[in-house]
């Protein structure tokens, strides 16, 4: 991933509850709001987890019930038809089709379907069969960090590099469902890029839109951020969602502040030069000069606007002698 432009992902992931009409839905908000892909999760629930595991504590508190992991998964998965149905829809709107692989099978599914971008998530990152299976793809890979040391982060680029995937993209990620704001860390994004030289960006899990805003600041190149049609429906994940209209403002301010960022350079930019001679100041007469007199502090000031001598030369006029009479307020001239 080395686009100039900031990568927006658009994380529909089981937004979608299941829904095939749900999730065209959200492709069309994804497009509305401007991102540049949405992404969504592929798995095979008895593939990804046991029938012993239990929900995580923001799934026990967005789904309540004594419901297994594994039951609700069940719930949230969409058939290999369905995702080639909105592989095409997403082609159909114009933007970038994207989903995140939980088992091998899965991996193997999408490669057969033409993905050729591969999101590894943080849960996956300790698993090494899955690592090499990705990396044996040797195509683009984003990889978030989540519950990571940068150790871990380091064995996981081996993985990959070991079986032929070097375009690597880490992503800097905080896994908690809203992420607390003291629990972000976003300053470890930097230490990712300046330890292993990859590109880096922010998957982010707050709530609101300031964090993903400021890793562009700080340089991120692609920003995944999740999304729901509605906060309130039933399901893991869209509590901690935004809602399309939020969505549509974070892609508006990171467009800005991208723009904003520029090339670096410290000069007056196109919009301000016609500013300068406005705002800054010239040498002027302070009181009425004759010609002959001497230029003084008593007699001399540095007033607006700054189209004459400026007062950076103050030293240099300071002891000359006046070439003609000056009037109060007139600007000196040699």
């Amino acid at each position: 991933m080395n686009n100039s432009k900031v990568f927006i992902i658009a994380e529909a992931g089981v937004n979608h509850n299941g829904s095939i009409e749900l999730a065209k839905q959200l492709v069309d908000k994804a497009v509305w709001a401007g991102a540049d892909c949405i992404k969504f999760q592929t798995f095979n629930s008895k593939n990804l987890v046991s029938k012993n595991a239990q929900k995580a504590e923001y799934q026990k508190r967005t789904t309540g019930g004594t419901e297994s992991q594994l039951d609700m998964l069940k719930k949230l998965e969409l058939s290999k038809e369905q995702f080639v149905e909105l592989r095409d829809y997403c082609n159909q709107k114009g933007i970038m089709f994207l989903s995140t692989p939980f088992d091998l099978e899965s991996i193997d599914f999408l490669a057969s379907i033409g993905v050729k971008t591969w999101k590894i998530p943080s849960g996956e990152i300790t698993n090494y069969p899955f690592l090499r299976a990705i990396g044996k793809r040797k195509e683009s890979v984003i990889m978030s960090t989540g519950m990571c040391t940068l150790d871990e982060v380091r064995d996981a680029i081996e993985v990959l590099k070991t079986f032929g995937t070097s375009d690597i993209t880490l992503l800097h990620c905080t896994t908690e469902y809203p992420a607390p704001y003291d629990s972000v860390n976003l300053k470890a994004m930097l230490t990712l890029q300046n330890e292993f030289g990859f590109n880096v960006g922010y998957s982010d899990h707050t709530n609101g839109i300031e964090v993903p805003v400021a890793a562009v600041a700080m340089g991120a190149s692609v920003i995944e951020k999740h999304f729901t049609l509605d906060k309130n429906m039933e399901g893991p994940d869209h509590k901690a969602s935004l809602e399309p209209e939020e969505l549509k403002q974070m892609v508006q301010g990171i467009r800005n502040v991208e723009v904003a960022l520029g090339d670096g350079t410290k000069k007056p930019s196109e919009a301000e030069k016609k500013n300068i001679a406005i705002a800054r100041k010239s040498i002027v007469a302070k009181t009425n000069i004759k010609k002959g007199e001497v230029f003084t502090e008593k007699n001399i000031t540095a007033k607006r606007p700054g189209n004459g001598i400026s007062p950076m030369n103050w030293e240099d006029i300071l002891g000359r002698s006046a070439i003609r009479d000056f009037w109060g307020d007139e600007a000196i001239e040699i």
